[in-house]
């Protein structure tokens, strides 16, 4: 028999704001633990939570990019539930009402494209964090109260493939949008996977298995193919599948069962007695819409579709938005599309990731496109002009200076060059002779030493072309 699994996916992104959902306490990464606390996460006695409008705001930026519904109620409701990592005995999200609804994502999944429909985007506060230990669990209550989205898809992906491309999808938006990082390790971007399997003629769903804090697009993959594989061999023994909570196992690379779930949780779902309704304003939300950057999806259309620039080209601007700002900078002023980008993700990228420095800190916009001209019009060889650029990156300085400081210019002028030529071939006849008698490989040495003539100024292809007629017309 042949199952079909179904997917479904929860994705959390803590909101990159300076403070909290509901107070005033700093949101940071990496402080000492318990350092970063408000009376308010702790929902002390005589506290009263208040919006973070700045998270507000970067929720909308999700829900447009998004293609969502956008409420323009803004409510909050209660979830109670007691967990230790739950300072107030409650969690302040949004259930009845989230501020985006059905809307969609498209993947790209091996170079063909997939859409996949959202099913509701919701802001919360985020718990605080546990590490357990042999006997005991620390809690850190500097992440409690950070603001969250949530974003929950249909269960339309069938594979880990297709889950990698959504997750993957979802953190470039995320990137692009400049609402979070979505650092997968340091837990600002998790998710938590719901998959089932089916009989591929059956209609209704099969036992829904629940992993939860996934923090790796390594690990999903590993996680769900196991789970794939743990949950196809219990249905051909014919054994039922038990509705569960599981994490992935790093050290085993299986899934392992946290805890049953006989019945649904009753988390008493009510509306935030604390915090009153707030009614959007309708042009707000669309000034938000209106200063979106360019997403990843639009950049990957433009850069195939206009600049002609391969699909593995388009993918490596798209990976680093640094870059890809950059690029769409440079291009304005510089439109030798597929050379800038040859560059860019060449010679910078690889200096970028051995100097661990923004591209911005060592290169100016102009002053490349400037160096890009001068390579499309050959006033610098390939050779110089790589020269060129690492000066400018480690001294900081424009192509012009560095240029005439350092001698770089290519000498493009027949009459400089035919001068050398004829210097040299007038003291070797011997190299005419031999040339005569077919040794054509002759040329490329005496290309050499105009080059080592000129001090490596000498345009290549002009000296050869150059070379080529006059041997031909001293030919014996």
């Amino acid at each position: 028999m042949k199952f079909e699994t179904v997917i479904g996916i929860e994705v959390h992104c803590e909101l990159k704001t300076k403070s909290k959902m509901f107070s005033s306490a700093p949101v940071s990464f990496g402080k000492k633990p318990n350092t970063q606390v408000h009376a308010i996460d702790l929902a002390m006695p005589g506290t009263l939570p208040s919006v973070n409008q700045k998270a507000v705001e970067m929720a909308i930026r999700v829900c447009h990019a998004l293609h969502m519904d956008i409420q323009d109620l803004l409510s909050f409701d209660r979830k109670n539930y007691f967990y230790a990592d739950l300072p107030k005995g409650y969690q302040i999200t949004q259930h009845y009402h989230p501020i985006g609804s059905h809307g969609y994502i498209e993947i790209d999944v091996n170079q063909e494209n997939m859409r996949i429909d959202i099913e509701r985007l919701h802001l919360e506060e985020d718990t605080a964090k546990l590490t357990h230990l042999s006997d005991e669990s620390l809690i850190d209550y500097n992440r409690a109260g950070i603001p969250l989205i949530e974003i929950v898809s249909k269960p339309q992906i069938k594979n880990s493939l297709q889950a990698c491309a959504y997750l993957e999808a979802l953190r470039y938006l995320f990137i692009y949008t400049d609402v979070s990082d979505a650092v997968m390790a340091q837990g600002s971007m998790r998710c938590d996977i719901n998959i089932s399997l089916k009989p591929e003629t059956s209609q209704q769903y099969g036992v829904k298995v629940e992993i939860k804090n996934l923090n790796s697009l390594s690990n999903v993959q590993k996680a769900i193919d196991y789970e794939i594989q743990r949950q196809t061999a219990l249905l051909l023994d014919g054994k039922p599948i038990l509705q569960q909570t599981r994490r992935f196992d790093e050290k085993t690379q299986t899934t392992v069962a946290m805890r049953n779930k006989e019945t649904t949780a009753d988390y008493r779902y009510y509306p935030e007695p604390n915090i009153l309704p707030i009614k959007l304003d309708s042009k707000w939300i669309q000034q938000i819409k209106d200063k979106l950057p360019l997403l990843p999806k639009q950049r990957k259309d433009i850069y195939i579709n206009q600049y002609q620039l391969s699909y593995n080209d388009a993918r490596i601007l798209i990976d680093h938005k640094e870059l890809s700002d950059f690029y769409n900078q440079t291009v304005q002023i510089c439109p030798h599309y597929q050379l800038v980008c040859h560059w860019l993700i060449g010679d910078v990228l690889s200096y970028l990731n051995k100097s661990h420095q923004s591209i911005h800190a060592i290169l100016h916009v102009e002053d490349f496109a400037k160096l890009m001209h001068f390579v499309a019009d050959k006033t610098l060889s390939t050779k110089q002009a790589k020269q060129v650029l690492e000066l400018m990156m480690t001294k900081h300085k424009d192509p012009v200076s560095v240029i005439e400081e350092y001698h770089f210019q290519q000498i493009n002028d027949d009459h400089i060059l035919m001068k050398v030529i004829d210097e040299i071939l007038d003291y070797q006849p011997d190299l005419i002779k031999e040339y005569s008698q077919g040794k054509t490989k002759i040329v490329g040495f005496l290309v050499g030493q105009v080059m080592q003539k000129t001090n490596g100024q000498a345009n290549p292809q002009k000296t050869n072309q150059l070379l080529m007629k006059e041997l031909e017309k001293r030919k014996q």
